[in-house]
């Protein structure tokens, strides 16, 4: 089951770029379509898609981080609910040229037990349990998710960064404590949280090469 994937939009052209599990999410085999904007407005579940092309065209006039959690429908009809988070794009030059970041399959599945998957997991990490607990309750409460759609996102972003999950855990509760009070919108938080990604991936690899 494909749970998460990364994309690309470039702004020159409105040009995307999905991964293989973004296609494959969409009911797509890999290599079989080349997205565009309609494509991509054309699977938004019809109660999410004005909300979609709204956030669409705030990243075109304000080219900034971004995240929504909506609806898609795959092409052969089947309803997935997706949080999808996106970063800024820069070329050599510093300049921004388009958004980059990564869908999360969140759909809840019936026959599945959540709670029992996710509890597996971090049973491989129990002396760093309360931490990554501590990030998912974050990503819980932003982004209005589960606990196994928050395990998820933790866990893309882990591998994303190629940083291990206790570390990406540990900074995101750093960055969300030091910001406090001050953080007042979503918007901060999706630059917050793909801080931390970074931040996390530049110590981790640091502490690997000592």
């Amino acid at each position: 089951m494909t749970r998460s994937g990364s994309f690309r939009f470039y702004f020159e052209n409105q040009r995307w770029e999905w991964s293989e599990q973004v296609q494959q999410m969409h009911g797509y085999e890999p290599g079989s379509v080349t997205p565009t904007t309609d494509l991509v407005l054309s699977h938004k579940h019809p109660d999410d898609r004005g909300q979609v092309a709204a956030t669409i065209d705030d990243i075109l006039n304000n080219r900034k981080a971004f995240s929504t959690r909506h609806r898609i429908v795959d092409k052969a009809g089947k309803t997935r609910h997706v949080v999808v988070v996106g970063d800024r794009l820069f070329d050599e030059d510093g300049a921004v040229i388009g958004t980059h970041g990564f869908y999360v399959d969140v759909t809840p599945h019936p026959h599945e037990m959540p709670d029992a998957v996710v509890t597996a997991k971090l049973a491989e990490i129990a002396e760093n349990r309360a931490t990554i607990e501590q990030a998912k309750g974050m990503l819980m409460l932003v982004y209005d998710l589960d606990d196994a759609g928050a395990f998820n996102l933790l866990k893309w972003l882990s591998q994303e960064a190629n940083v291990k999950l206790r570390r990406l855990a540990e900074q995101i509760r750093t960055e969300f404590r030091a910001a406090g009070p001050s953080l007042t919108s979503q918007a901060e938080f999706d630059q917050l949280l793909m801080a931390a990604r970074d931040r996390a991936s530049h110590s981790d690899a640091a502490a690997k090469v000592r």
